[in-house]
């Protein structure tokens, strides 16, 4: 039977989208430049060393805007970031083919965000064109890494052949989140709506305790949940991250639904710490992801890693 496609949140998406274009087009402060930067790394080999399912994938946002602030503007259009994600998700095993699991996928998206503060509302929202297949190069790039690291699992043919195809699809993310004063502590509810290479909502929760992302841009990475620093303002010290959401998912171009059936539901569970020198700052983080699809022999845990140097 075919999903049945959630037709609102694309309409929705659609609309937000279309206010953002405006938005940009009708900015007559073009004394923009480059205000952050941020990236994060996300390996299984940071996590429980399984190399399967969401395997690996690199994100990285490069904003621009007038000169920051330490707070959002009020209105979509002024702070803009540019996302690229290069993503590989993969079988249990790339080497022997099993027709229970989930197709090879590999993927890069480009994309174009925008971020605002409505009454106490963070909101983000933005669009993404996203290459899959062969084309994107990115498996050649992971049997590399498996070559110089030794490891022995190479794509099996068969495993090739029946990986998502070359292709170039849109896709729409919007999320709304507002911060919680506990104290020495953030709380952060969230929701989020994504269609286009998957469709879903999400709802979550972020908590902070110390000093990480006061007065900072922070970009959620889709893959862990995690949150990374995008506009800096950073403050020495040691702090303690951890998150929970759900999703539903009605559609997922990595999971079609001529193999694979979904989960009624997908859960993340993540946590980490992030550590802030005069000179240095990193952030090492763990992801617990549910299952995603029927048949999955188990969930996994991944791991997410940002050093960042200043000479």
């Amino acid at each position: 039977m075919p999903r049945e496609k959630p037709g609102f949140l694309m309409r929705i998406l659609l609309s937000l989208l279309l206010i953002l274009a405006a938005s940009v087009a009708s900015a007559d402060d073009r004394s923009w430049s480059r205000i952050g930067h941020g990236r994060l790394s996300v390996n299984d080999l940071f996590g429980d060393r399984i190399d399967r399912w969401r395997t690996g994938s690199v994100a990285a946002s490069y904003v621009f805007g007038p000169a920051w602030t330490g707070r959002l503007p009020d209105v979509p259009g002024q702070v803009l970031e540019f996302r690229i994600l290069g993503e590989v998700i993969a079988p249990a095993r790339l080497d022997l083919p099993w027709m229970m699991d989930r197709p090879y996928s590999q993927a890069l998206s480009l994309g174009l965000h925008t971020h605002f503060d409505r009454g106490g509302w963070q909101v983000a929202m933005g669009a993404d064109a996203v290459i899959t297949g062969p084309q994107t190069g990115l498996s050649d790039f992971q049997m590399f890494l498996h070559r110089a690291t030794g490891f022995d699992h190479m794509i099996h043919p068969a495993v090739a052949a029946a990986q998502t195809p070359n292709g170039v699809h849109g896709s729409g993310v919007v999320e709304v989140g507002r911060d919680l004063s506990l104290g020495g502590a953030t709380l952060r509810p969230f929701a989020e709506l994504r269609a286009g290479v998957e469709d879903m909502a999400r709802v979550g929760l972020d908590l902070t305790i110390g000093p990480f992302g006061q007065g900072e841009l922070l970009v959620r990475d889709p893959v862990t949940g995690h949150r990374y620093r995008a506009v800096t303002r950073p403050t020495p010290g040691v702090a303690f991250v951890a998150g929970a959401d759900v999703a539903k998912v009605w559609e997922s171009l990595h999971l079609p639904s001529a193999t694979n059936t979904l989960t009624d539901a997908r859960y993340r569970l993540r946590a980490g710490v992030h550590v802030q020198r005069d000179t240095w700052a990193g952030f090492y983080g763990l992801t617990w992801l549910g299952k995603e699809f029927v048949g999955q022999r188990e969930s996994q845990l991944i791991g997410a890693l940002r050093i960042q140097i200043r000479f």
